[in-house]
């Protein structure tokens, strides 16, 4: 099958998909160009967080004490709320990835991109903490939206063969860029401190023009996409609803667990045990690699076992690799945190593939914007209660104690898993019910039939459907391949 032209971009397909649509292999350059923009996004997040221990030196006031902002510089109720902040700014990531929906995938994940770039290289000129929270929390949301948005490319460009793999790149390039932020500023802290670390995000904002024009439109969304589409909740109709809410528990649950854990996690090696930078850089060179295997292993398992038990597993390996990570001693971060990060790679292809699988094209940036918003909601909630249980905590380890109360009980939330469909070597397509390429309007009601209707807006109508209520209740709605809700499914 011949590539689509664009106005800069020639792709090359690996061929069909149903209804004739123009997929791509993992590999592809239109793929590679999502997991680069992807670690673009990474830089930026995440070099608030390898910072974080500088900008508590250098705005705060060590002192060697026995309290958490003794040894780090700043209170943990502080950092927890200057975190919390910069988090809470990500909600502004729903409405930028619901743009999406109306405008375009490639549109919106190059402006989000070089928004959130130039954004964070604006940080040098931080003449406070709360300056640097600020001008961060401008810029994360339009990264979030690219995060975000870089995993609906990545499923709408690729067949389900090819999917988990597809996503497992993009998370790979996130983990990349977030990785080296890391590793340069362990190595290179006390000479170039935190401005010198978010100057070099002025390197990929150069390439970035590069890139971008890699980018492509998937062809799932240029067949599916309609001129009155309204963004955010408008179009998720109401049989998507309970999927969606269950999606957005999950990421909350998710984000609890990450947010304190991956956050806070350097300011704690660097200020709290005091690890030297080698010493960090080393544990992040191990994350990566160990990561690289998570993710391998991750794919694997969501190819082969299913989506929903490697969710499971991951989250559970998560928080309890977390929990550990801040036990007390080095051994134990070093353990903790490569074991974490192995984890949320292990997540990552299951968790990304599913949570897109499971809604129709023409809504899946407005959905992916709601689980941004949930994330964002979780890593808050986790920041604000870590940071005040570290500060009340009676034991020697305040943090330790904070990441036990926090994280373990988030596992609870894997139960909300059997709630949904397996998707697992199925096509998107196959969970709604509506052929694509017929332009039907994911706003009307969703048949249940084997083989639909060519016209979907004279399909009839399923059998879950109330027939004088127009439309299913929010209880019983149930779509193709989902269980039950009496018998809730197996993991």
């Amino acid at each position: 099958m011949e590539g689509v032209r664009d106005d800069k971009v020639e792709p090359v397909p690996s061929g069909g998909g149903p209804g004739g649509l123009i997929l791509y292999r993992w590999t592809d350059p239109a793929v590679v160009a999502l997991a680069l923009l992807g670690l673009v996004a990474g830089i930026g997040p995440f070099g608030a967080v390898a910072a974080l221990g500088s900008v508590a030196k250098t705005f705060g006031h060590v002192t060697g004490g026995a309290t958490f902002a003794d040894e780090v510089g700043l209170s943990g109720t502080l950092l927890g709320v200057g975190l919390a902040i910069i988090r809470a700014a990500s909600f502004l990531g729903l409405p930028l990835a619901a743009l999406a929906d109306r405008l375009g995938r490639r549109p919106v994940l190059i402006s989000t991109t070089a928004i959130g770039l130039g954004l964070t290289v604006l940080t040098v000129v931080s003449p406070s903490y709360w300056w640097f929270v600020v001008i961060f929390a401008i810029g994360r949301p339009f990264l979030s939206a690219t995060v975000g948005l870089t995993q609906v490319g990545a499923v709408e460009l690729t067949s389900s063969a090819q999917r988990a793999k597809a996503v497992s790149l993009v998370a790979a390039g996130y983990a990349v860029g977030a990785g080296l932020t890391a590793i340069i500023h362990s190595l290179a802290a006390k000479s170039l401190g935190f401005r010198g670390i978010f100057a070099l995000a002025a390197v990929p904002l150069v390439l970035f023009p590069l890139v971008a024009r890699r980018v492509v439109e998937p062809d799932r969304f240029a067949r599916e996409r309609t001129a009155d589409a309204q963004p955010v909740l408008g179009p998720v109709a109401r049989p998507f609803r309970r999927r969606l809410l269950i999606v957005a528990l999950m990421a909350f649950a998710v984000s609890v667990i990450t947010g304190p854990a991956n956050t806070l996690v350097f300011v704690y090696a660097q200020n709290f045990l005091h690890l030297g930078g080698i010493v960090t850089s080393g544990m992040v060179v191990a994350a990566g690699v160990a990561g690289l295997g998570g993710l391998l292993l991750g794919r694997w398992l969501a190819d082969r076992v299913g989506r929903r038990p490697t969710v499971a597993l991951a989250v559970a390996a998560m928080a309890v690799s977390g929990t550990i990570a801040y036990s007390g001693s080095s051994w134990a971060l070093f353990v903790g945190y490569v074991a974490g990060v192995s984890s949320g790679a292990v997540f990552a292809p299951a968790g990304g593939a599913l949570a897109n699988e499971l809604f129709p094209t023409q809504v899946r940036a407005s959905v992916a914007g709601w689980y941004i918003g949930a994330g964002v909601a979780g890593a808050v909630g986790g920041l604000l209660a870590f940071g005040a249980v570290a500060d009340v905590g009676r034991s020697g380890n305040h943090a330790g104690l904070a990441a036990a109360v926090v994280f373990l009980p988030m596992v609870l939330a894997t139960g909300l898993l059997l709630l949904l469909p397996e998707t697992r070597a199925r096509e998107p397509e196959e969970l709604w019910g509506v052929p694509p390429g017929t332009g039907a309007s994911p706003g009307e009601e969703v048949h249940a039939q084997p083989d639909p209707p060519r016209d979907h807006k004279q399909a009839n109508p399923p059998a879950s459907v109330e027939q004088g209520g127009g439309g299913p209740s929010w209880a019983t709605d149930r779509l193709p391949g989902e269980p039950p809700a009496s018998e809730g499914g197996k993991l």
